[in-house]
């Protein structure tokens, strides 16, 4: 979730000597929010986030019903720098769908998408926020600095795998097998509780389905287990339009657990549906590499080892030199 955990571990870094890139303390989690946060998990990272939601769906105009199911499953993978993290995510849907007399069991893979995400720019690499020895007023002042997101972009791939009957193309018409999908990703921290977090998507390009989708979730953290989130999410398509309004909170178990709880409806009747869910993301944080950033004015353990080799080679020309 974009929340306390992922906060408190970018705030530490204006105190320390070192920031620690992506990695942090605690797990950061994009759940149960459906926002992606900026920030990568870190370097050789995996981490599950899973889901189980309910879903009811009532569509006034056409007069059905449809109660059931969603299982969700997000991978993500920290490969090759800090900054990039591969993303691999699917939803099994299985409901009952009942229209008068009318009655069908349905199932099927609802969602399939592979991608990658890099951060482009990190307000906080490589700033260090001084406190002021000589004056309370200053240190909290307000600052402007906030309101300078974490930026990062995620590109990746719609895959149509079987047959899905939980989309809304109209009869004739059949989704393409892959259809591209690009996001735009900003993250603010403002003050020691709060991070909004903003995607926009353009996805299933180049397909009559295509749609341009955002997401706005705003986070308070409340101690350092509990947070709750607030979510506005917007789909604008030729085919299916809509809002949903969700919001939930989430629970830190340890550093590398956490479970989590939302519920979510949209602003249609046509169809109307409602999400209730519950979910758990864990981390496995053996194989990390720690990687230091260094401060302006400060010199890493690596630094120190290069000028000492520097210094031990010109001793040896200079000896060679005598």
């Amino acid at each position: 979730m974009k929340s306390l955990h992922t906060l408190f571990a970018l705030t530490f870094v204006s105190i320390c000597q070192f920031s620690y890139a992506q990695f942090t303390d605690e797990i950061n989690s994009n759940r149960p929010g459906k926002s992606m946060m900026a920030f990568a998990v870190g370097k050789k990272i995996i981490q599950t986030e899973t889901g189980f939601t309910y879903v009811s769906e009532d569509h006034n105009t056409l007069n059905y019903q449809a109660k059931g199911f969603v299982g969700e499953l997000a991978i993500r993978y920290g490969f090759l720098k800090e900054e990039l993290e591969i993303i691999g995510e699917i939803q099994y849907q299985k409901d009952n769908l009942t229209s008068g007399s009318y009655e069908e069991g349905r199932s099927g893979l609802k969602q399939l998408t592979l991608g990658a995400k890099y951060l482009i720019y990190d307000p906080f690499k490589n700033y260090e926020d001084k406190p002021n020895l000589y004056s309370w007023k200053a240190n909290h002042r307000f600052k402007w600095r906030q309101f300078i997101p974490a930026f990062s972009m995620y590109a990746g791939g719609n895959f149509n795998v079987g047959d899905n009957p939980f989309n809304y193309a109209p009869v004739g018409l059949e989704e393409p097998s892959f259809s591209p999908k690009v996001t735009a990703i900003a993250q603010n921290h403002f003050g020691s509780h709060w991070v909004l977090v903003t995607n926009l998507s353009y996805d299933k390009i180049g397909t009559d389905f295509a749609s341009i989708n955002y997401v706005v979730t705003l986070t308070r953290g409340f101690n350092a287990q509990w947070s709750g989130f607030i979510e506005n999410q917007g789909y604008m398509g030729d085919y299916y339009s809509d809002g949903i309004l969700r919001f939930g909170a989430a629970f830190l178990f340890d550093k590398n657990m956490q479970v989590d709880a939302s519920i979510g409806k949209n602003i249609k009747d046509t169809p109307g549906i409602l999400n209730a869910g519950i979910g758990f993301s864990w981390r496995f944080a053996d194989q990390y590499e720690e990687v230091q950033i260094a401060k302006p004015g400060t010199e890493t353990k690596t630094d120190k080892k290069m000028k000492k080799k520097g210094e031990k080679e010109a001793k040896k020309r200079k000896d060679a030199v005598e």
